[in-house]
C-alpha cells in the first residue's frame, strides 16, 4: 500500500484588495494616452487662455468695463460668482470666468475614466476574467478610482503650471488646480456609484453626466440669486471649487467639501456593490419585447435607437447655452467702446454689434453639432469592435446599406440639433433685444453651418470605411476647427492655418454676405468623403481592430 497523501492546500487568495497595485498599472497602461492628452489639453487652455485675456484686456479700464457683462444674469449662468465687480481686478476676471470652464472638462474627464474601468469592464466581461484570477474583491474598484485620481492630479497639476508659467500668483494657482482636481475626483466618485446602480456602461455614464448638468443648473441659479453665491449655490460641488475665491480672497476649507463628499460617494458605492452580483445592477434592466418593431430591425431604426439619447441631451443642453449667449447680445454696446482689443479675438461689425454677434454665437454653437456627428458616427465603429456589427450583417444587411444609413440618421439627427441651436440663439437675443424677428433671422442663418458639421462628418465616415484603426484621428477637424474660432485671432494664426477648418469656410450670417461657392464646396467634399467610406468597408473586413 502507498502512504496517504495529504492533498495540498488551498493557495491563499488575499485580502479584498490583492492584485491592486497590478491592475493599477493595467488601467493606467490601457488609459495612459487619453490621460496625457487631457493633461496637455488643461495646460494649453489655460496658459493660452491667460495669455489671450492679458492682450485682450490690458488695463483696469477694460477690465471695469468686462466687469460690465457679469451683470447679465445669462453671464452670471455661463460662467460662476462675480467676486469683487467693484475693484474688477484680472485675477478675479480668471476666478469668476475661467474656473467653471476647467471643473466642468475635468469632471467630464473623471467620469468616462471612472466607467471605462468599473462598469465598461464588468458589462464585456473583462472584470469575470480577471476576477477569476487570484484578486480582491474590491482591487479592480479601487485601481479604477486610483487612476482617476492620477489622472485628477494630472490635470490639477497642469492647471497649476498653466496659471503659474504665465506670472499668475502660485497659491492661487495651486488652489484653483487642487479645486479642478478634487471637483473631477466627486464627480468620478458619483460615476462609481452609477456604475453599481446599473448594468450598462452608457446608462452610468449618462446618469453621472447628468448629475453634473444638475450641478451646473443648480450652481447657475443660486448664482443668479446671488452673485456671489447664494444658499441654492452650496448644493452644487461646481459651487465649492468656485467658492474658494482664487485670485480674490483666497480660502481652503471649501475644498473640504469636495473631500468629503468624494469619501462619503466612494463608501456609497462599496457598500452598494455588495448587494449585488457581478455583472448585474442594483436596478435590473427592464426586458425588452418579445419582438422588435421593424423600425428597430433595419440599420436606421437601430442607429436611432443607440445615437438619439445621446444626441436629444446635448441638444436640449446646448438649447439653454444657446439661450443663455444670446441673451448676451444687447448687452455688448457699452463695453466694446471700452474695450477695442475685443475686435482682435472675434470679428465683430461696430456699426452692427448685435448683428455681428449672433453671427459669432452660431459659428461657436456649430461645434456641438459637428462633434456629435463625428460622435454618432464613431459609435458604429464601437459597435464593430465589440462584434455587433456583424450580427447586423448577418440579418441580410448589406455592409452599405448598414453604413449609408446610420450616417444619413446622424446627419439629419446634426441638422435637427444645429436649426435647434439656432433657434435658442434667436430667442435669446429677442430676448434682450425685444425683436420676435430675430428667432426666424437666426433660424435660417444656422442652416448655412450645415455643409461644414456635414464635412466633418464626413471625415469620420471616410475613416470607418478606409482606415477603422484610426477612426478616432475624426476628432482631430473637431479640435482644430474650436481651436481656429475660440482663439484663432488671438494666436494670429496664419491663413492657411484657419483655412483647415470648414467653419471659416463659411460666411458670418446674418452678419455677412451669403457667398454659396464654399457651402457648395463643403457639401460636395462631404458626399465625397462619405462615398470613399461606403467604398471602403465594402472591401474590408469587418471587425478589424
Amino acid at each position: 500500500m502507498r502512504p496517504p497523501t495529504t492533498a495540498p492546500a488551498p493557495a491563499a487568495t488575499g485580502g479584498e484588495l490583492t492584485g491592486t497595485g497590478d491592475l493599477l498599472r493595467l488601467f493606467l497602461r490601457l488609459s495612459r494616452r487619453q490621460i496625457a492628452i487631457w493633461a496637455l489639453a488643461f495646460l494649453a487652455l489655460v496658459a493660452l487662455s491667460v495669455v489671450a485675456l492679458e492682450e485682450t484686456y490690458p488695463d483696469a479700464a477694460a477690465l471695469q468695463a468686462r466687469a460690465m457683462l457679469l451683470e447679465s444674469p445669462a453671464a452670471v449662468m455661463m460662467t460662476g460668482p462675480a467676486f469683487a465687480l467693484e475693484d474688477y481686478t484680472f485675477g478675479a476676471m480668471i476666478a469668476n470666468e475661467l474656473s467653471l470652464w476647467l471643473l466642468l472638462p475635468a469632471a467630464i474627464m473623471s467620469v468616462l475614466l471612472a466607467v471605462r474601468h468599473t462598469r465598461a469592464e464588468e458589462e464585456s466581461g473583462r472584470l469575470e476574467l480577471l476576477r477569476s484570477l487570484p484578486v480582491g474583491r474590491y482591487a479592480p474598484a479601487v485601481a479604477a478610482m486610483l487612476t482617476v485620481a492620477l489622472a485628477d492630479v494630472a490635470v490639477g497639476a497642469a492647471t497649476t503650471a498653466g496659471l503659474v508659467i504665465t506670472g499668475m500668483p502660485a497659491a492661487d494657482s495651486l488652489a484653483l488646480g487642487l479645486a479642478t482636481a478634487l471637483t473631477g475626483l466627486v464627480f468620478g466618485a458619483v460615476a462609481a456609484v452609477t456604475a453599481q446602480v446599473t448594468e450598462h456602461a452608457r446608462t452610468a455614464s449618462g446618469l453621472a453626466l447628468g448629475a453634473l448638468a444638475a450641478a451646473f443648473l443648480v450652481r447657475g441659479v443660486g448664482d443668479v440669486i446671488e452673485r456671489t453665491g447664494s444658499w441654492l449655490s452650496w448644493f452644487s460641488p461646481l459651487a465649492w471649487a468656485q467658492q474658494t475665491r482664487v485670485f480674490v480672497d483666497l480660502r481652503w476649507w471649501p475644498l473640504a467639501l469636495s473631500a468629503g463628499t468624494t469619501l462619503v460617494l466612494l463608501l456609497l458605492a462599496a457598500s452598494l456593490a455588495r448587494r449585488r452580483d457581478l455583472g448585474a445592477g442594483l436596478r435590473a434592466a427592464r426586458p425588452g419585447p418579445a419582438q422588435a418593431s421593424r423600425a428597430l430591425m433595419a440599420p436606421a431604426g437601430l442607429a436611432r435607437r443607440l445615437v438619439s439619447g445621446t444626441f436629444v441631451a446635448w441638444a436640449v443642453a446646448m438649447f439653454l447655452f444657446a439661450l443663455a449667449f444670446g441673451a448676451l447680445a444687447s448687452s455688448l454696446d457699452d463695453v466694446i467702446a471700452d474695450i477695442p482689443a475685443m475686435g482682435e479675438w472675434i470679428e465683430l461689425d461696430l456699426d452692427d454689434l448685435t448683428r455681428s454677434f449672433a453671427a459669432v454665437i452660431l459659428s461657436f454653437l456649430a461645434l456641438c453639432p459637428a462633434a456629435l456627428a463625428v460622435s454618432g458616427v464613431l459609435r458604429l465603429r464601437a459597435e464593430e469592435r465589440e462584434g455587433r456589427l456583424e450580427g447586423v450583417l448577418a440579418s441580410g444587411s448589406s455592409r452599405t446599406g448598414v453604413l449609408g444609413r446610420w450616417a444619413l440618421v446622424v446627419a439629419v439627427e446634426s441638422a435637427l440639433v444645429q436649426v435647434l441651436l439656432g433657434i435658442g440663439a434667436g430667442l435669446g437675443v429677442s430676448a434682450g433685444t425685444g425683436e420676435v424677428a430675430w428667432v426666424g433671422e437666426l433660424t435660417a442663418a444656422s442652416l448655412a453651418y450645415l455643409p461644414a458639421v456635414l464635412l466633418l462628418g464626413g471625415v469620420a465616415v471616410a475613416l470607418v470605411g478606409l482606415a477603422p484603426r484610426l477612426a478616432s484621428l475624426a476628432w482631430v477637424p473637431v479640435v482644430w476647427a474650436a481651436l481656429v474660432v475660440f482663439l484663432g485671432e488671438l494666436l494670429g494664426l496664419p491663413s492657411w492655418a484657419r483655412d483647415l477648418s470648414p467653419l471659416t469656410h463659411t460666411p458670418l450670417v446674418p452678419g455677412a454676405a451669403l457667398t454659396a461657392g464654399p457651402l457648395a464646396v463643403m457639401t460636395v467634399l462631404a458626399l465625397g468623403l462619405a462615398a470613399a467610406g461606403l467604398l471602403g468597408l465594402r472591401r474590408r473586413d469587418v471587425g478589424t481592430a
